[in-house]
């Protein structure tokens, strides 16, 4: 980018799981500046993922004031909010918070997720809103607290997500908007208003929720806030989307076969349609950027994270001589001194409550395939293998909606090129990896400039902040392309013979948890089937 200073600059504030980015971008002019602040995340119980409030205010303050100060002179035009979904807290009368921010990843409502299921309410509560019955959803959290802490679901007068809490503090105006509300399980896609049906299910009336505003709606900074980032009160806050549909704008994933992939401590891939779309097999969501453009996908709870994980519980000793800048690089040079396709070993990353294709929080992370001659360099590899597979699951899903030609694709992990050559072959199509300034951000200040009427299309928006960022496009290779079908091709037989060894394990009468694993072919759809041999 230019050293030319801007007259005038759009900030896009994108609030996510581990930490905030605030990303100033000149208008017109090829200047950008990015702030990052992390934040930590807690676990106080098994099962139990939140965040400090208080935190991710202090995170947000810091990483805006210090754009504001890089713009220097410029005129800050307005500041757009993007922000993760499926966050779950509970305000006071007075808007204070009486719980944590509980993150998408806490899984303490898998008891009421399964029950919705098996009542066969799941099913209808997906049609209705486009978001599948988990843990992972505000839904299911909220009928967990009427159970588990009936103090708290008394006291509490609000309950929101992250973007209405940024929003409040930022605005002082206790309002949702209609991508965040997508995702929380509530929202009637029909009429973009909170679902009856959905507020029966929870004992919850719509009163006890945020306003639905559209996505280009402009707000004014409030004055304590004002004083924190060094702007004036009333200056524009376009209340902006989720941070998912938001991604697929900045990375220029619009076009109809270009999918949006996004890969961090999870990973996702979106593409966009012009309207609510359901999945007949209930593995993909359906989430909002504006009243005429929706993205359809899936998510998985486990992503690049997974290199921490095997560089903890694997290698300990490969990370203690690894460089403190950049802890993953040891564990991934290990993972790439063996062959692609681990030579047979297969691991199905469940390490977390999983979402995407079978969105079974139960369901558990296993290695198949293992032999003598299998080392830890090959676990390794193999969990990276299993990730990418997971993300080719769902571009197979995506093929039923819009056939995905290519792929644009976020996230730190690319920044490794073993990351980049195994998603790109995994995949089978090209992948352009954008610049770590792109993605929600950039999408959160183009919906700004859309909003303030400034541009009359949301990729003219993209355009005008220098548009996304791409590497040229990496052409999966071949060879490896051949390899990784070969090694999905081998999965359902691999956990197909397994069925004996259940079969033997199981008491006679016992319960049969997780039968339709332990007994069917993984099929890598979302469903089973039985076995061959």
């Amino acid at each position: 980018m230019t050293a030319e200073p801007p007259t005038q600059v759009i900030v896009g504030l994108d609030v996510g799981t581990t930490g905030v980015k605030a990303v100033a971008f000149g208008v017109g002019v090829p200047w950008r500046h990015v702030a990052l602040r992390e934040y930590p995340t807690l676990r106080p119980a098994p099962d139990r993922v939140e965040q400090d409030p208080a935190a991710l205010l202090s995170a947000t303050s810091a990483a805006l004031a210090e754009c504001v100060g890089a713009a220097g002179a410029a005129r800050v035009l307005a500041v757009c909010v993007s922000a993760g979904m499926h966050g779950l807290m509970a305000l006071d009368s007075s808007l204070h918070p009486l719980t944590p921010l509980i993150t998408w990843a806490d899984s303490r409502a898998r008891e009421e997720a399964k029950e919705l299921h098996e009542s066969g309410r799941a099913h209808e509560l997906y049609a209705l809103t486009g978001v599948p019955v988990h843990p992972m959803s505000p839904l299911t959290r909220l009928l967990w607290f009427a159970r588990h802490d009936p103090a708290t679901w008394a006291a509490a007068r609000w309950w929101v997500g992250l973007k209405d809490y940024i929003l409040l503090w930022l605005t002082g105006a206790l309002v949702t908007e209609l991508s965040s509300a997508s995702g929380t399980g509530l929202l009637d896609m029909a009429s973009g208003t909170w679902s009856s049906a959905a507020l029966e299910v929870s004992d919850l009336s719509a009163g006890h929720l945020p306003e639905i505003l559209p996505t280009t709606s402009v707000l004014g900074l409030a004055p304590a806030a004002a004083r924190l980032v060094h702007l004036p009160p009333g200056t524009p806050i376009v209340v902006g989307a989720a941070d998912g549909p938001l991604g697929n704008l900045g990375t220029g994933a619009m076009a109809p076969g270009v999918a949006g992939l996004s890969l961090g401590t999870s990973g996702a891939v979106r593409i966009a349609v012009s309207e609510p779309r359901i999945d007949p097999r209930g593995s993909l969501f359906c989430y909002a950027l504006t009243h005429s453009t929706w993205v359809v996908g899936s998510a998985i709870s486990t992503g690049g994270a997974v290199v921490r994980w095997a560089g903890g519980a694997l290698v300990p000793d490969v990370v203690a001589v690894g460089s403190v800048a950049h802890p993953d690089e040891a564990v991934l040079t290990l993972a790439a001194s063996v062959p692609p396709g681990s030579e047979g070993l297969v691991m199905l990353p469940y390490l977390l409550a999983e979402r995407a294709p079978l969105w079974d929080p139960d369901l558990r992370g296993a290695y198949v395939g293992l032999r003598w001659d299998h080392t830890r360099a090959h676990m390794v590899r193999a969990g990276l293998e299993g990730v990418c597979l997971q993300m080719r699951i769902i571009v197979d899903m995506l093929d039923d909606v819009e056939p995905v030609r290519s792929v644009r694709a976020t996230g730190g992990v690319f920044r490794s090129a073993l990351w980049r050559e195994v998603m790109a072959a995994m995949l089978g199509r090209p992948l352009r990896i954008l610049s770590d300034a792109e993605g929600s951000a950039l999408g959160a200040a183009a919906l700004g400039l859309s909003a303030l009427g400034l541009v009359a299309r949301l990729s003219d928006g993209v355009a005008l902040l220098g548009g996304a960022s791409a590497s040229p496009a990496i052409d999966p290779d071949p060879r490896l392309v051949a390899a990784y079908d070969e090694l999905r091709a081998s999965v359902p037989e691999l956990i197909g013979r397994l069925s004996g060894v259940a079969a033997i394990l199981r008491r006679p009468g016992a319960r049969r948890d997780g039968e339709a694993i332990a007994d069917g072919a993984w099929r890598g759809d979302g469903r089973s089937e039985t076995p061959h041999g």
